[in-house]
């Protein structure tokens, strides 16, 4: 996807001031962990537990991140710790004398080779080749998918866990549409756990593509730069690879960046921009019946435009994302009755035995995981920029707005009482453009913040043996 700047914005000279301040967030980001795992121990739960859905509230696991406190090294732990370090030392300097063009594909590279070896660290069959066939994943059901439109005529009829054959635990709480991808990859041959987790990870690794991608059509390719390595070390790829939402945000994450692409051109007068807004709408519109939650994208896309100024984009985008859930609508499924049959098979379930007061703030400290102590340190410097846009205010720059954006429907999310638990992978199509905002972060620092942000993901994939 080729980027065409028209907008001269020059960067701001790199602020050296306030790094202490930074390390504080950054520290903040991470004692809010720790501050989290003790309460949930204080109250009673155990000690990164596995969760018991069917016992009482104090039996429950009341921790930041799902999964088992087990030290462990694997056949992934020196690629990994290989390829953070080639990231720290050569990622910066690459990242601003390629071009722009070769800098994403190779951070491309780099990112899918990091999913990879961080999963090799619990071993080939247990981090890669049986991720995706457990009895709650959807590979479990794609067997039995032998009549497409009948699958979705019924689907909605499956999804109460007390109604007649009903869907397995992921299938049932998302749309139609996630569990169709491994349908298709099935009937295109490339069936099983294996094909399913390197496609996840291949198309999660797009984000890293798609968000700089984003900013240089914005008109700050400075900053797409800035961000490359950051958005490559992300610690968050820890749950990438290999769980299906890598590929829900690597989907929606394209998405953002067509429409950034188009939303440009169309303002230059182009009329092929039309057809990647178009583009755009197909993609962000199939995103919603991939993840419920992936309405939320909304104040992503809508950042787009209000940087880009290109309103008309949304003439395109709109119409399309609409066709889609037309579609869909017209094969027998309406997202609105899927919606409702969810969120009352999740309160009829797991959300009963997960307190809101604890996991209204513990989901944050999933996210402060998920992201990295540089984005905590990043925020601090973009949060006061926040109102950039409005009357009496100066424009905001792509990476405020997109930050911006993403903080929105996190907090959206978090308070709906729809996301208790399971954040650190249910939240990264939002938590990775959370990332851009270490691109905020001075020059001086920027080497420093990466072995923060490596020593993150390692540590956690080390430490814990994590459930996706």
């Amino acid at each position: 996807m080729s980027t065409v700047i028209t907008r001269a914005d020059p960067s701001p000279p790199a602020r050296h001031s306030g790094v202490r301040a930074d390390v504080v967030a950054g520290a903040a980001g991470l004692l809010l962990v720790f501050v989290t795992l003790a309460v949930g121990i204080l109250t009673g739960a155990r000690l990164f537990g596995q969760p018991h859905f069917r016992n009482a509230p104090d039996r429950f696991g009341e921790y930041p991140v799902l999964g088992s406190l087990y030290p462990h090294v694997g056949p992934g732990t020196v690629l990994a710790v290989m390829v953070a370090v080639a990231v720290i030392a050569w990622g910066p300097g690459l990242a601003e004398r390629l071009r722009l063009r070769a800098a994403l594909a190779v951070a491309y590279l780099v990112s899918v080779s990091w999913m990879f070896a961080l999963a090799l660290v619990d071993g080939w069959q247990r981090g890669v080749a049986h991720r995706l066939e457990s009895g709650p994943e959807y590979l479990s059901e794609v067997p039995g998918i032998t009549d497409i439109p009948l699958m979705l005529r019924t689907f909605a009829d499956r999804i109460a866990a007390t109604g007649p054959d009903p869907w397995v635990t992921h299938v049932s709480g998302h749309p139609p549409g996630a569990t169709l991808v491994f349908v298709w990859l099935d009937r295109l041959g490339l069936s099983g756990p294996v094909a399913a987790a390197v496609f996840c990870v291949l198309v999660g690794g797009l984000v890293v593509v798609a968000l700089p991608v984003t900013i240089a059509a914005l008109g700050r390719a400075d900053l797409a730069r800035a961000a490359l390595p950051f958005v490559v070390l992300v610690p968050g790829a820890v749950w990438m690879g290999v769980s299906a939402d890598a590929m829900f945000a690597g989907v929606v994450a394209v998405g953002v960046a067509a429409l950034a692409v188009g939303a440009n051109r169309l303002a230059a007068g182009r009329s092929a921009g039309g057809t990647l807004c178009a583009v755009a709408g197909l993609l962000l519109g199939f995103g919603i019946f991939l993840s419920y939650g992936l309405l939320l994208m909304a104040p992503i896309a809508l950042a787009v435009v209000l940087v880009s100024r290109c309103w008309r984009a949304l003439l395109y985008a709109v119409p399309a994302a609409l066709a889609v859930a037309g579609a869909f609508a017209l094969a027998g499924f309406w997202w609105v009755d899927g919606y409702h049959a969810v969120v009352e098979r999740y309160y009829s379930g797991i959300a009963s035995f997960r307190p809101y007061w604890y996991w209204v703030f513990a989901n944050l400290a999933c996210l402060a995981l998920v992201v990295g102590p540089a984005v905590a340190a990043g925020l601090r410097r973009s949060v006061p920029r926040f109102l950039d846009g409005l009357p009496g205010r100066s424009s905001p720059d792509p990476v405020t707005a997109l930050v911006r954006g993403a903080v929105l429907a996190v907090l959206t999310a978090d308070l709906s009482g729809l996301s208790k638990a399971e954040t650190e992978r249910i939240w990264l199509p939002f938590a990775v453009w959370l990332v851009l905002a270490a691109a905020t972060l001075p020059r001086v620092s920027r080497r420093w913040w990466l072995v923060a942000q490596a020593g993150t993901a390692l540590a956690v994939n080390h430490v814990l043996l994590t459930n996706w």
